[in-house]
Order: structure tokens, then C-alpha cells, then sequence
């Protein structure tokens, strides 16, 4: 899990064309410092909301369910998601029928 997390640090920083040297003025982590953590780290949360503001980027937790939501609209496939929503609306309760529906992001 740990390796992807940090593959797409690594894609974003490609994206946004910043060489690893140019994450000390951007967060103040060494070229050093940011080659080992793309390659093989282990950093902490703290380090990695610095990486992410360098990349102009947010940390984000997705649940599992949601997951395949959030990359059809990262890749701009409104189908998908589209057909996702009508499959949830079918199968879900009305706000009315459940208060609690949703309430910690879990669906039953």
C-alpha cells in the first residue's frame, strides 16, 4: 500500500514537472531527504501533508466503496459514475426511512 502511495507522489511531482531537488524550497526537504522517500519510504503523516502542499495536492482518505467513484471522475468518465449513482439510488433508503444512513460513511 505504501508503494503506491508513494508512486503517485512521485507521478504528481512528474506531472507538475518539479525535479526532486526543487522539494527544499517548495517544503524544505533535502533532494536527499525526498529521494529516499519516494523510492523506499516510510514517512511520517506529517512529512507527507508537506509533500502533498509542495505538489499542490491533498491527502484523502477513500473508502473502498467509494473508490471506484473517485477514479471515474479523476479520469473524467461521467458513464461510470453515472451509472454507480443509479445503481446507489436503487438500492439505498431515503434519508427519511434511515436518519442514520451513511452516517460514518459505511454502507450496510
Amino acid at each position: 500500500m505504501i508503494e503506491c502511495l508513494l508512486q503517485q507522489i512521485k507521478q504528481r511531482r512528474l506531472f507538475l514537472n518539479v525535479k526532486q531537488s526543487d522539494m527544499l524550497l517548495r517544503v524544505g526537504v533535502s533532494r536527499q531527504q525526498y529521494q529516499r522517500l519516494e523510492t523506499k519510504g516510510n514517512p511520517r503523516l506529517e512529512t507527507l501533508e508537506l509533500i502533498a502542499q509542495g505538489l499542490n495536492s491533498e491527502l484523502m482518505l477513500i473508502p473502498k466503496e467509494k473508490l471506484n467513484a473517485v477514479l471515474a471522475v479523476l479520469k473524467g468518465d461521467d458513464t461510470a459514475l453515472s451509472e454507480q449513482s443509479v445503481d446507489k439510488e436503487i438500492n439505498s433508503k431515503t434519508l427519511s426511512d434511515d436518519p442514520w444512513q451513511d452516517f460514518l460513511g459505511i454502507d450496510p
